[in-house]
């Protein structure tokens, strides 16, 4: 699993111009969901981005979401999975099937709200559209196989 984390000011997705879901000082998230991702990489996943020191407090990176009052916004982000080795057209045979990744999208945004998190989230599979403010920049990647942090 592959998941994209940046510390926002605010963010919200709309899909055909409906805000589906929004949050204030908090991350956004882009999960990508790989064949041969399991709950395990879901579980590890929300679990090191809740526990991320990545807010300033007494240093730049000090303090975690909860500590901050912030909220994740959790986006299915299936283009992670790609790779551009050949050619000029992205390939996506990485990619898990739409209903084992859309499962596991998921349950990464339930268990960040099982530690306690605000979460909102997108659409699985609709064309979206995302705003953002983001706060630094801070951009991070978390890689989780076989239910570890990579």
């Amino acid at each position: 699993m592959k998941t994209v984390v940046q510390r926002v000011r605010r963010a919200a997705v709309r899909v055909d111009g409906e805000v589906v879901g929004s949050i204030d000082r908090g991350v956004m998230l882009l999960v990508g969901v790989h064949r041969g991702d399991t709950e395990a990489d879901a579980i590890a996943t929300a679990r090191k981005i809740a526990s991320l020191r990545i807010f300033p407090g007494r240093t730049p990176m000090d303090l975690d979401l909860a500590q901050v009052g912030g909220a994740c916004l959790v986006v299915s982000q299936f283009t992670l999975a790609g790779t551009v080795r050949k050619g000029r057209r992205p390939s996506f045979d990485a990619a898990e099937a739409p209903a084992e990744a859309e499962a596991l999208y998921l349950r990464v945004a339930e268990e960040l709200r099982a530690l306690g998190l605000p979460v909102q989230t997108g659409r699985f599979g609709a064309m979206m559209e995302i705003d953002m403010i983001g706060d630094g920049p801070v951009t991070l990647l978390v890689f989780t196989r076989e239910g570890s942090v990579l």
